[in-house]
Order: structure tokens, then C-alpha cells, then sequence
């Protein structure tokens, strides 16, 4: 049994660049509510944050970037090829990042959750877990990913991955192994049947139909079945400029949820929408033509408000075209105000931001909640 008996947690791991981070999202189509350990582990160093001057004080100042944030990619140097420095630097963060995860697990409405760690089996997040999931995949896919995704070198990223475990020792621990080397279609496939064999049904309480009034607009998040009709409206509003296939969707599923705005069972909006290190972005929105747009974006956004709520979501960032950006009215009647990223004053909000923010458009922001996790002390 878990550390939280009412909850039926899944502990996600495997070595870098394995490809937990799209499990984990699968896993929340599936109805888990996912916590990123090692988000929260970048959370719990930054410039407001309680782990922050205990690094400064082990490691010293020269980690800091000009802005007095800790450079990450300089600390990285240090405890990839140090293994006493590693340590040093987990015994900080790690308490940390548990405190965190137990406030989150606890406030979680959702009965599933699903906690994404490199280091899951070394600590005690091991005995937390009611089941263990691994991901693993070829070195030269990892080698790929990592230099491809990260930007890392082939001696850098070889680096990263000696520093770690073999996989065997993962896969031994492990009540599900998930081989993440193919498509999409594949790893989803595996996910799907490990859910249906290792989560009880008892567990899950089942989906409340959402009722049709004729005439209204209704939102509903979409599945991968429906990755046609989302790839044909996407390519038919964007005039082609986005010309998605259904093979593009499935593989954005991986990243996000797509929300489906419809009127009498028509599709007629669509809004890309994910929730990373409590940070709520939405970055595809497409409407059909001439929909009444305040109606339109009211129901669209309260829905991905509540649903962002839900996930403890504490920012809501908005990248919009600018066609529907310029209606400043429209955002401020819902509590959405222009900004850039360097304005939000958060550090972890400021990230998702600048990772996120598609070029050529303007952002949107909301607070959905006062309280942080991992607040100063």
C-alpha cells in the first residue's frame, strides 16, 4: 500500500531520455494526475524558492547567471562528473521535492497519480508507490533524443547517460516495463493495456456523460480517436498553413490534450492545452469563422480554467495569433491580461513561457492561485 492510502499511486522511472515524461502523459488521458518529480527538483533551486541559498552556500556563487538565478547547465557540470557533489545536491533537494509531492498527492481530487522520476528506486518515493512502471529505449535512440530535444553534444549526452544506472536494474524493479523505441501508436498501446490490467476499475469513478442542449456550445476533451477530425479542422481553419495529419495529432498527444469547443455535436474550436510544473498553457487555438467570439472563448476557457484547477494548476499562459490576440476586451472581461514572459516575477512561470511561446504570437496570462508549492521559507 502507498504513503497515501486513498490513492492508487503509480511511480513512473527510467533512465534519461526513455521517455517518461510522454508515459506520464499518457497516463493523464487516461485520468492519473501526473507529478513531475524532477520539475519540482528545478522548482525547489529557484531564486525563490528554499533550496535556493543552501546550493549557493555548497557550491558558490560563480553558478549564478546575471539575472541571480542558479545556472543550471553549470551546476550540471558539477554533479554529472562528481558523484560526492551529486549527493550533496540531492540531500538539498530531494526533502524538498518529497514535501512538495505529498502536498500535491494530497489536494489531488483524482484517485490515480502517476510520480515521474529518474531517481524513483533510490529514495523512498520507491515504498510511496503501489506500482512501479519503466520506460526504456536503445542508447542510440536516447543518444537521438538528447541531442536532438536538448541540444546536447554526442560527448555530453554520452556523459549524462554513463552517469546512470544500467537499465537492467530498472527493468528488474519494475511491475510494468514500457518499451518506448517505436511510434506513438506503439507506446500508447502498451500504456492502454498496462492501465486496464494494473489500475482497478473499483478505483476509477466513471465519466459523467455532459448533457447536449441543442444550439448551445459544450466542450469535451478529445481522444486519440478522434485524431482525424482534429487534423482535418486544424488544416481546413489554418488555410493549410498548419497542415496537420492524423499521424501529427497522435504524436501531440504525447505533449498535450486537445479540448474540442462544439455546437450540436459540430466541431466549430479547438484548443491545444497542457499543464507542466503547475503551469497551464494554452497554445493552439483555432475557431470557425464567424462564431459570436466572446460566447465562443468564455465557454472554451472556463472549461480549460476548470480543468486546470483541477490539476492545481497555479498560472494560466495563453499564446494567441494575433488576429485573436488584438481583442483585448474580449481577454480582459475574463481576467486575462497581456504580458511577456520576463514580467511574470516567477521563475518557473517565466520558463514555461519563453519554452513554450510559438513564434509570432502574443501571451496571455491569468493566476488561478495564490499558494505556491515550494514557497520560500
Amino acid at each position: 500500500m502507498s504513503a497515501w492510502p486513498e490513492k492508487f499511486v503509480i511511480g513512473l522511472t527510467g533512465n534519461i531520455a526513455t521517455g517518461k515524461s510522454v508515459v506520464r502523459k499518457m497516463l493523464e488521458h487516461l485520468g492519473a494526475y501526473g507529478i513531475d518529480a524532477d520539475a519540482l527538483a528545478h522548482r525547489a533551486i529557484a531564486k525563490d524558492a528554499p533550496g535556493y541559498q543552501p546550493v549557493l552556500d555548497t557550491f558558490g556563487s560563480w553558478i549564478l547567471t546575471p539575472e541571480g538565478q542558479i545556472d543550471r547547465t553549470k551546476l550540471g557540470r558539477i554533479v554529472f562528473s562528481d558523484v560526492e557533489a551529486l549527493e550533496k545536491l540531492e540531500a538539498i533537494i530531494h526533502p524538498l521535492v518529497r514535501q512538495a509531492i505529498d502536498l500535491l498527492v494530497r489536494r489531488a481530487g483524482q484517485k490515480v497519480i502517476v510520480i515521474e522520476a529518474i531517481k524513483l528506486l533510490e529514495g523512498e518515493l520507491r515504498q510511496a508507490c503501489d506500482n512501479i512502471w519503466v520506460t526504456t529505449a536503445p542508447m542510440e535512440i536516447q543518444l537521438r533524443r538528447l541531442r536532438l530535444k536538448r541540444g546536447l553534444s554526442a560527448e555530453v549526452a554520452r556523459q549524462r547517460i554513463a552517469v546512470q544506472p544500467p537499465q537492467a536494474e530498472k527493468i528488474e524493479a519494475a511491475d510494468v516495463v514500457i518499451k518506448n523505441s517505436g511510434s506513438f501508436e506503439s507506446t500508447w498501446k502498451q500504456v492502454l493495456a498496462a492501465w486496464q490490467e494494473t489500475v482497478s476499475a473499483e478505483i476509477l469513478e466513471p465519466p459523467q456523460p455532459t448533457p447536449v442542449v441543442k444550439g448551445a456550445l459544450a466542450v469535451e476533451r478529445a481522444g486519440p480517436r478522434q485524431v482525424n477530425e482534429i487534423a482535418e479542422f486544424i488544416t481546413e481553419i489554418s488555410k493549410g498553413r498548419r497542415a496537420m495529419s492524423a499521424a501529427d495529432v497522435m504524436a501531440a498527444f504525447g505533449e498535450k490534450a486537445f479540448l474540442l469547443l462544439k455546437n450540436d455535436e459540430r466541431l466549430v474550436g479547438i484548443a491545444g492545452w497542457q499543464v507542466e510544473n503547475l503551469v497551464a498553457r494554452v497554445s493552439d487555438v483555432y475557431l470557425e469563422p464567424g462564431l459570436p467570439l466572446g460566447e465562443a472563448v468564455r465557454v472554451l476557457m472556463e472549461a480549460i480554467e476548470v480543468a486546470s484547477r483541477e490539476l492545481q494548476s497555479e498560472v494560466l499562459l495563453l499564446f494567441l495569433p494575433p488576429h485573436l490576440g488584438r481583442h483585448n476586451a474580449v481577454w480582459d472581461a475574463l481576467g486575462y491580461s497581456p504580458r511577456a514572459p520576463q514580467d511574470l516575477r516567477v521563475n518557473a512561470w517565466e520558463e514555461a513561457a519563453i519554452e513554450s511561446m510559438p513564434v509570432g504570437t502574443v501571451m496571455f496570462y491569468k493566476q488561478l492561485r495564490k499558494d505556491r508549492v515550494l514557497k520560500p521559507v
